[in-house]
């Protein structure tokens, strides 16, 4: 189904996971899609049509090289539609052990990326009268996972700066929300968590069974869209349930 082929959209933390997944699913509606990660997102570029994606390498907490991508992306498309903040990091570490090094590189991949991503596509999203921001956040936040108190300072962060921007954006057709998945089945997951935590988080939702991408994609595609136009400063919890506020 294309609801919107004319439009360029940005997909942090794309090589894998719910990143790919996004970028996946804008591909296959229609959309130019730029791929960034901090590691080579070849594979996702396989995924998509090759005449309307690309791939970029850089560290979207970094202003430099955040520029850098802008510049990229006005250059081949002369537009920029859509930013999906997907680029996240979350090491385990107990407060006791937790060194500021960690404590800011988090902040700075989970929320400083968001900030400098935002600002570099504004003017774009400007000229165009139209746009659409969307923030991965976490449920998590509501949780008492352990361990974590760094990640939730910047997810908690992400839903501060979601509502913040989406007051100063609205004038310019631009809207801003942000998405907080359950933990979900992707490689990350399964590679640090494990499949146990995964059914332990489906026991305690109201739809017991573990996340999967197509689940949080979908809330995505929607708020990237044409139909959530009168939708911004929101975060929604694409979570089964499990925070049932």
């Amino acid at each position: 189904m294309s609801t919107h082929p004319d439009r360029v959209a940005i997909v942090t933390g794309a090589a894998r996971g719910i990143g790919q997944a996004i970028a996946r699913r804008f591909g296959e509606r229609g959309l130019t899609v730029v791929a960034v990660d901090l590691e080579s997102p070849d594979e996702t570029l396989a995924l998509l049509d090759q005449t309307k994606a690309i791939g970029l390498t850089a560290d979207v907490s970094d202003p430099a090289q955040t520029a850098e991508v802008g510049a990229e992306v006005i250059r081949r498309f002369g537009r920029i539609d859509i930013l999906v903040n997907n680029a996240g990091i979350f090491p385990f570490s107990d407060i006791a052990d937790l060194d500021y090094a960690t404590w800011r590189r988090v902040l700075a991949v989970n929320l400083d990326s968001q900030f400098l991503m935002a600002k570099m596509v504004l003017p774009a999203m400007k000229d165009g009268g139209w746009g659409r921001i969307v923030n991965l956040t976490s449920n998590s936040i509501v949780t008492v996972t352990p361990g974590l108190s760094h990640y939730f300072a910047s997810k908690m962060g992400i839903i501060g700066f979601t509502r913040g921007l989406a007051n100063d954006l609205a004038p310019f057709g631009i809207t801003v929300n942000a998405v907080g998945p359950t933990l979900t089945r992707t490689p990350g997951v399964l590679a640090h968590r494990g499949g146990k935590e995964l059914e332990e988080a489906a026991h305690a939702q109201a739809i017991k069974r573990p996340g999967e991408v197509d689940d949080v994609v979908g809330v995505i595609a929607f708020l990237a869209s044409d139909d959530a136009g009168f939708v911004t400063g929101q975060t929604i919890m694409a979570d089964g349930g499990l925070a049932r506020l």
